[in-house]
């Protein structure tokens, strides 16, 4: 075909259709293209906004019955202690018994001279018989006076007179025996005795002091324990008096004794609460009968607690202590976040009673993220999974 002849109007059809064609395809690429970022970007975001859930760790309230003791300091006392003062005044002769020694009740311990109290029983029992002579005087006149009653020589006045002269002498004597009996049982203290069985515990005195009567003027001469019993006395917290019961059990330590344990039962309460201290006194019986504990020492009192339930404790870390008070934070079944206040039974270290605030079914974040709010959605680690998206399974490009 020449170069002056006319093209074929097929090859007209031929080019319109190929460039349609590549428009058509240019079309499908660049949409693509566009959809493929949209898509890109939309991914960007859910993984963006899903790295903006904070992951968190939870655990249930946990009900084991935990150690249902508490630990509390106390004190030893004898079960019986007498300090002995002195009824009468004077200087001590002598005495027998020092610290340490064992006494029977009754037994002489020392004994006082009281030389004032000696000259006043001799006065009491020489104005006694001059008392009595005068009485037996008086008796004598009116016996007498009778007989000459009947002569008329003696009148019923005077009759009168000397009945009641002889009563007066009689009331004197009685008051003279009165006056000696008194001096003799001041002078029956003179002798110093133990009031029981037991031990000396004190000494605070010695040959030739001077000892004055009453107990408010020094210290005791003696103190006599009786030990083959021991008190112990506890200070309760006063929210742990209820779960302690009278006759409960209580085991005792004592520093000197490392490797032993003693045991004791609870057998009095004060019921009354300190104000000082917010404490309850309780009183513990612990058998000594062989002598090894002393009164005045130091024990650690471990208490056996009843309690109607199991308490629930947490990790203390999941404690939240703020101007809102103390709270824990507890995940919802839409993985949102409800903080609730709590109160603390008992600190256990690691773990914590709480005495109320939450339920066995509650989930407890165990380490809450700074900032967290209520209505905060998390994530909970460790929860069942939702199968994994295509944001899930890639990172973002760049």
């Amino acid at each position: 075909m020449s170069p002056t002849e006319p093209r074929s109007p097929v090859s007209h059809r031929k080019l319109g259709i190929f460039g349609v064609v590549a428009l058509i395809a240019a079309g499908l690429v660049v949409g693509t293209g566009i959809r493929a970022r949209e898509e890109q970007s939309s991914q960007l975001k859910e993984w963006t906004d899903d790295q903006a859930v904070p992951s968190v760790a939870v655990t249930q309230p946990s009900a084991k019955a935990l150690n249902a003791t508490i630990d509390l300091p106390g004190r030893l006392e004898a079960y019986y202690r007498a300090p002995i003062f002195a009824r009468v005044s004077g200087y001590l002769k002598s005495w027998s018994a020092d610290i340490g020694a064992r006494v029977k009740a009754g037994q002489v311990i020392a004994e006082i001279e009281a030389p004032d109290l000696d000259q006043q029983l001799l006065q009491a029992r020489a104005d006694l018989a001059s008392q009595q002579a005068s009485a037996r005087l008086s008796e004598a006149t009116l016996n007498r006076r009778k007989t000459l009653v009947a002569s008329n020589f003696v009148s019923a006045q005077e009759i009168d007179e000397r009945t009641a002269d002889l009563s007066n002498k009689n009331a004197a004597v009685n008051s003279g025996k009165a006056n000696v009996e008194r001096l003799e049982a001041l002078a029956g203290y003179k002798k110093i005795t133990a009031p029981f069985d037991g031990v000396v515990t004190a000494r605070d005195t010695d040959v030739g002091a001077l000892i004055n009567a009453g107990g408010g003027s020094g210290p005791a001469m003696f103190v006599i324990s009786d030990i083959t019993k021991l008190r112990v006395y506890v200070n309760v917290p006063q929210n742990y008096v209820p779960a302690i019961k009278i006759g409960a059990k209580a085991t005792i330590t004592l520093p000197e004794y490392p490797n032993r344990t003693f045991q004791a039962t609870v057998e009095a309460s004060s019921q009354a609460v300190d104000v000082a201290s917010g404490t309850t006194r309780m009183q513990l019986g612990l058998d000594n009968s062989n002598g090894e504990l002393m009164p005045g020492g130091y024990a650690s009192v471990k208490l056996n607690l009843q309690r109607d339930s199991a308490p629930l404790s947490i990790p203390a870390s999941a404690l939240i202590f703020n101007s809102n008070g103390l709270r824990v934070a507890t995940v919802g079944a839409d993985d949102k976040v409800l903080f609730k206040p709590v109160t603390i039974a008992r600190d256990l270290g690691r773990e914590i009673e709480l005495a109320s605030g939450i339920t066995a079914d509650d989930r407890v974040i165990t380490a809450p993220p700074d900032g967290l709010s209520d209505g905060d959605a998390v994530r909970v680690v460790g929860a069942k999974a939702k199968p994994a998206t295509a944001s899930e399974k890639q990172a973002p490009k760049g």
